[in-house]
């Protein structure tokens, strides 16, 4: 788990930018504190920051490799951990390749030797990779399946710069010749879905190499990207005399990739809530380190907390648990920070204590597992009990449906029955865009008059959808979650977030072999008998503790609603929006009087209004430069 930075020049004159790769490097310092390296050739400069986690007195980067005949014919910089890379070494050696260092970095470079750019289908892990071949002349990019690790670039007249964050590029803007110009297509669907989607970012010049796809580059030339990973959810029906068989697929496929991502020189610790996902990773994760640490995080208020069942389930599997309670004081303090970490704003509430939480556990731990990805996988949101709810209006020809949505529309806001027959009116692609919306149309026209009047959602999700009409409706939700909320927002806190505080974040559900299994599961066995993720909680019996293997998903709650009526945000809300550089993208009157609003219950605006401060914070950062995020650069033990 590192940071990776470099760039093909379109010239040959790699040297001319060794000076700017160096004087950017530092902007990612907390992604590799315990060391740093650059190199380069005529056609190519890298650079790198790096995180030991495996064979740490060996594996600098950047990494140079090559068979006999070509002595260091490539070189590589390398962002993540390769889980089988004890097996794909052995492999390799099997047939003739030889090996210099004893860590997971090498076995892609020369993997990627032998299968060209084949090598993203032999890994098992979490990657951004960058490969020049100084041979054929051709940069090698990638990134994993899932988008677990970003990998930002930037293609101007004098090369392409690609970095593991956008504040580097940013850094180095003058020497590419990059625009500081935002994307205003890109605020829209930031203010609608409240996470920038991929491939885009908020600055024009500025974008993300997808998850699931690699590119080759050579000099002069554009990033096209090739995807090699799509999700299939090739389902089919499971007899009752099969049920166990594929309970027991999942908890072997589950045992497996927890016992593979513990592999590591370091102590490896493990985030625990109250729900199945992290329990089970934890209980799994217990086997292997009998001293394993647990952590959590919390707030005072009531029911905005899974400290007491975290606590419950820590005692049950028998690990140290360890908590962090933050404060509204702490949480509104550690935004500024939080939003330079982010590169470009999340508008999740949840950001805040994660950071919380792993600036806790790296004071005992450099790595930790977590739970995110099950939902997605395994059928967690209660949302996609939806299409059970709607399944009446499918047989209803649509002419019918539009005129009782109609009917829905007339009906006062409040009244029951008013929304299913609003949302029974629809098709999926109209009415489900993923697990986030801020603002509908009208609300954001009110915030940011200036948006187009044919702006839809569907801009984004549309050619998602093209790809899952063979799915059912359950698989074609998570189909969409898988490309929008999950790398747009789960995943994005997920790397940035604990990168902030140099601690690596490893998520075993998001792995080659459950998927696998999950993407087999039919729908009756995802959400059925009044639950969600059926099968998973099948599969966890006997294994996590009984208080919840059927407890309803929480997270991280953040009485972000209270907060922002009450005493402890609403005058920092109101001095943000008031100081705010802004006026150019939102109605700042229209904000305030949505602040007043929420503060006098006429209607909860907590998120949109989260949505509209998270920007607001960024902006003051990253384009006024008024807002210093304070960020410091910490001292970390180089083992733990």
């Amino acid at each position: 788990m590192c940071g990776l930075l470099g760039m093909l020049t379109a010239h040959g004159d790699a040297e001319k930018f060794d000076s700017a790769i160096s004087h950017a490097l530092p902007c990612m310092r907390h992604r590799g504190p315990d060391d740093a390296g650059t190199w380069h050739d005529a056609d190519a400069v890298f650079g790198f920051n790096r995180l030991s986690i495996i064979d740490i007195a060996h594996s600098h980067q950047p990494l140079q490799w090559g068979p006999e005949h070509q002595p260091n014919r490539y070189a590589m910089t390398f962002n993540g951990e390769i889980y089988n890379y004890v097996e794909l070494r052995q492999e390799l050696q099997e047939l003739g390749y030889s090996f210099n260092t004893s860590g997971d970095g090498e076995t892609i470079v020369v993997g990627y030797h032998h299968w060209g750019t084949d090598v993203v289908n032999h890994l098992r892990g979490m990657f951004g990779i960058a490969i020049w071949d100084s041979v054929e002349r051709k940069l090698f990019l990638a990134r994993d399946q899932f988008g677990i690790k970003p990998l930002y670039y930037a293609t101007t007249p004098v090369g392409t710069a690609f970095s593991s964050e956008k504040k580097t590029l940013l850094d180095m803007a003058e020497a590419l010749g990059l625009s500081d110009a935002l994307d205003r297509r890109a605020i829209e669907h930031y203010v609608d879905l409240q996470y920038v989607p991929e491939p885009e970012s908020l600055h024009q010049d500025i974008r993300r190499l997808e998850s699931g796809c690699f590119a080759v580059v050579t000099p002069g030339g554009e990033v096209q990207a090739q995807r090699y990973f799509e999700p299939k959810f090739h389902t089919s029906p499971v007899t009752k005399d099969k049920e166990q068989d594929l309970f027991d697929r999942i908890a072997r496929a589950l045992e497996d990739s927890v016992e593979k991502h513990m592999r590591a020189d370091v102590t490896v610790g493990s985030f625990l809530s109250g729900g199945i996902d992290s329990t089970a990773i934890a209980t799994l994760a217990k086997r292997h380190n009998p001293n394993l640490l647990t952590f959590t995080t919390g707030f005072e208020r009531e029911g905005y907390s899974e400290v007491d069942v975290a606590a419950e389930s820590a005692a049950a599997i028998g690990v140290e648990h360890i908590v962090k309670i933050v404060s509204p004081e702490e949480y509104v303090a550690a935004v500024p920070k939080i939003m330079w970490y982010l590169d470009d704003p999340v508008a999740d509430p949840s950001l805040v204590p994660l950071y919380f939480v792993a600036q806790e556990a790296r004071k005992h731990v450099k790595v930790v597992l977590s739970g995110e990805g099950s939902d997605e996988l395994f059928g967690g949101y209660t949302i996609y009990k939806e299409p059970l709810s709607l399944a009446p209006f499918e047989k209803i020809p649509i002419p019918l449906r539009r005129g009782l949505g109609v009917l829905g529309d007339r009906l006062p806001d409040g009244m029951k029955g008013k929304s299913l027959l609003q949302r029974g009116s629809m098709t999926m692609e109209e009415r489900y865009y993923g697990n986030a919306r801020s603002f509908n149309f009208e609300q954001m026209q009110r915030v940011i008059p200036w948006a187009r009047k044919e702006w839809d959602h569907r801009e984004v999700t549309a050619p998602i959808y093209a790809k899952s009409r063979h799915m059912d409706p359950v698989a074609r939700m998570q189909h969409l979650d898988l490309f929008t909320w999950m790398r747009g927002d789960i995943l994005v806190k997920a790397d940035k977030i604990t990168m902030a505080n140099s601690l690596e974040l490893r998520v075993p559900f998001l792995d080659k072999v459950v998927f696998d299994v999950a993407e087999s599961i039919p729908h009756d066995m995802k959400i059925s008998h009044g639950t969600t993720k059926y099968a998973l909680r099948r599969a966890m019996e006997g294994i996590v503790p009984e208080h919840v293997l059927n407890r309803k998903k929480l997270g991280f709650p953040v009485p972000m609603r209270h907060w922002l009526a009450g005493d402890e945000l609403f005058g920092w809300a109101q001095d943000t929006i008031k100081e705010s550089g802004t006026d150019d993208i939102f109605n700042k009157p229209a904000v305030l009087e949505m602040l007043n609003e929420h503060r006098e219950g006429v209607s909860d605006h907590s998120r949109r209004l989260w949505t509209v401060l998270a920007f607001m914070i960024w902006h003051g950062i990253f384009v006024e430069k008024r807002i210093d995020p304070q960020i410091e650069q910490r001292e970390y033990p180089v083992e733990l």
